[in-house]
């Protein structure tokens, strides 16, 4: 009779696997510790900084789908603003003709109305690659918001709907703007609990595989063209929660906040935080926000006219996004793994010096 021995490292391994807590409930928590540097920051800050930061919220949940998306599965999308519409004008319209609807249902709603969207393009989608793939998902974007010119009396025409939603409870001693925050960020972390599952979890791996080689991803049995559909799915529900976020917080829905050029700078904002990493998306996010808001100051500063002012903040970001890919090519994120390795380095031929 042979009795099998476990070595201590083993049994060292075996019970932290046990005391291991649960991935979803790790990131619950850790959401939780963002929720609570959220409401001290809005706390301590004044209100147009407090609108930043729920600025940030939006953009970052519709950056970090987009990273899904691009990132993840190697699908380039020049149209994720328009999801951030149809979730925009979702929540308007349910404010303004369901009044009795909860805020909660019409962000569920906002969510599913985009992922519906990008159901339906992603299938049409599936089957394309590189510049037509960007050409097909820039032309919705083009062709949304050119719906309210045609359905004014529905959507507001190029005005846009403007509603107000009071989601304060009563005798709720804060602010509207910092209870607005509050809900974005609340909103913002729920999701992205439920996106970090997905990319670490086994349909994670597919988008992964897809990217990496189609062939070979279809060859150990991923169905390839599902695998793109459902990450237009997932992308596209956050792009729409975006969206009605953005809508709650600003109390309007304009076709104006989405034109193309508010998916090319989500684009640039995945490429700028470092592609296929959820980090990258909140750096991406604050960049989106504070970059275009320092050079309205220096605008302001230099007394620039109107017509240089309003481009200022491209040409900045333009520029900022040059020097940062050539200087770190997975972006900001990767420029901070690669800060951390060579601090690690270091400290270890250091360590290792003073032994000898």
């Amino acid at each position: 009779m042979t009795v099998r021995t476990e070595s201590p490292q083993v049994r060292v391994e075996t019970a932290q696997k046990r005391r291991a807590l649960p991935p979803l409930l790790v990131h619950a928590l850790a959401a939780l510790g963002a929720f609570a540097v959220v409401v001290v920051l809005t706390l301590v800050t004044d209100e147009f900084t407090n609108l930043r930061i729920a600025t940030i919220g939006y953009y970052l949940v519709a950056v970090a789908g987009l990273t899904l998306l691009t990132g993840l599965t190697g699908q380039v999308s020049l149209g994720h603003g328009a999801f951030m519409f149809i979730g925009a004008y979702t929540v308007a319209l349910l404010v303004r003709r369901v009044p009795s609807f909860p805020l909660w249902a019409d962000l569920l709603l906002a969510s599913a109305a985009g992922g519906l969207a990008g159901l339906l393009a992603g299938a049409a989608a599936a089957r394309l690659r590189g510049p037509y793939l960007a050409g097909a998902t820039l032309a919705l974007a083009v062709g949304l918001p050119a719906l309210t010119r045609r359905f004014p009396d529905f959507l507001g025409g190029s005005n846009g709907l403007s509603f107000t939603v009071h989601s304060r409870p009563a005798g709720v001693g804060v602010p509207e703007l910092r209870w607005q925050t509050w809900i974005v960020w609340l909103s913002v972390l729920l999701a992205l609990v439920l996106v970090v599952n997905i990319v670490r979890g086994r349909l994670g791996r597919d988008f992964r595989a897809v990217r990496d080689d189609e062939v070979a991803a279809a060859l150990s049995g991923i169905a390839v063209g599902r695998t793109k559909i459902l990450a237009f799915l997932v992308s596209a529900v956050c792009g729409g929660l975006a969206g009605g976020l953005q809508a709650f917080l600003l109390g309007t829905a304009a076709p104006g906040s989405f034109t193309p050029a508010l998916s090319l700078s989500l684009l640039a904002a995945v490429v700028l935080g470092g592609l296929g990493t959820l980090w990258g998306a909140l750096w991406g996010a604050v960049a989106l926000v504070y970059f275009q808001a320092w050079s309205e100051d220096l605008a302001d500063v230099l007394h620039l006219n109107t017509d240089v002012a309003n481009n200022l903040p491209l040409a900045v970001y333009g520029v900022i996004l040059i020097v940062v890919v050539l200087a770190f090519p997975r972006g900001i994120q990767g420029g901070f793994q690669r800060l951390g390795g060579l601090l690690r380095r270091s400290a270890s031929e250091k360590e290792n010096h003073e032994k000898h």
